[in-house]
């Protein structure tokens, strides 16, 4: 099994992480092992790598990859579970973090996971390959719960024609198939509102992101990975939407705040220090966008801990 995933912002990521030859460094979205490679490639015979996935194909595939290095430890969980995940590996602190957040190319392009409109395939889209899946979403909710989650997690301003079309359609039967999703949806959308990319673009997203609980957990893992960094370690998230970016630059500048006394204290009297300072946000060069148009809606945050 191969699991091709093309990292962005690939070397702008490991740079901020500021690897040393003999930290611990965790790669939160293993995937097919590319940054996980990067980083092993700079600690020393002291360092560790500990790569975490919740998807069984990437599981198997950095297990072959790193499985013979005694420096490699690879997890089969979800980082929404970071803490527990360090607890069970008896790891107090850790010095670099990473996580490239959303679906892998490997996951769009395997038209079986159900993640793509352009292929036809079971409506599945589950990260994990466990729990409910996007069809089971499609055909069991509300039209206002679907509705809901389009507008929250997909901005679809169609919603409600979208949500109120899916379920006249599955009055006929169970909606299987991402085409059958697909054709409903831009059934369901103006002609006038076609020209701005496929119909079902934010509605797949947003399936997506209730599927796997991507935005519902973030703050709370960006918070532990945070916590869990040693005095100058670094902390580096790639996102690829608004939604998950806002998440991050929100905790992020919690953790920057310092003094909150009111201005007209002469003396600060509260001692709230700032926690950590944000480095430089990254987005991808024109080259990488030339090469990999995935990368467009790529941003890249990273933090140290004070």
């Amino acid at each position: 099994m191969e699991f091709n995933h093309k990292p962005v912002l690939f070397d702008e990521t490991i740079d901020a992480l500021n690897i040393k030859p003999d930290g611990i460094v965790v790669d939160c979205t293993g995937g097919g092992g590319g940054h996980s490679a990067a980083a092993l490639a700079k600690l020393g015979n002291k360092g560790r790598l500990i790569v975490i996935d919740q998807d069984p194909d990437a599981i198997a595939v950095l297990t072959a990859r790193f499985g013979g290095d005694n420096r490699v430890t690879v997890v089969h969980d979800s980082f929404f579970n970071f803490s527990s995940i360090l607890s069970s590996l008896g790891v107090e602190s850790v010095d670099s973090i990473m996580a490239d957040l959303g679906v892998s190319s490997y996951q769009l392009d395997t038209p079986e996971r159900g993640f793509s409109f352009h292929h036809d395939a079971p409506l599945d889209m589950r990260m994990s390959k466990q729990g409910r899946s996007a069809g089971d979403l499609v055909n069991e909710l509300s039209a206002e719960e679907l509705k809901d989650i389009f507008y929250k997690y997909g901005e679809e301003k169609f919603a409600p024609r979208i949500a109120a079309a899916i379920v006249r359609e599955r009055e006929n039967g169970r909606i299987e198939t991402t085409l059958q999703l697909a054709e409903i949806i831009k059934g369901a959308y103006p002609a006038a509102a076609r020209r701005d990319g496929h119909p079902a673009r934010k509605v797949f997203q947003a399936l997506r992101i209730q599927t796997n609980f991507e935005l519902q957990y973030l703050d709370g893992a960006v918070r532990a990975m945070f916590n869990s960094l040693s005095s100058g370690g670094r902390l580096a998230i790639i996102s690829f939407h608004s939604l998950e970016d806002k998440i991050i630059k929100n905790a992020f500048s919690d953790f920057t705040v310092g003094c909150t006394c009111p201005p007209e204290f002469p003396v600060c009297v509260c001692g709230k220090k700032p926690q950590g300072k944000t480095l430089k946000q990254k987005t991808a060069s024109k080259a990488e966008l030339e090469e990999n148009a995935r990368s467009r809606s790529a941003k890249l945050r990273a933090i140290e801990k004070l």
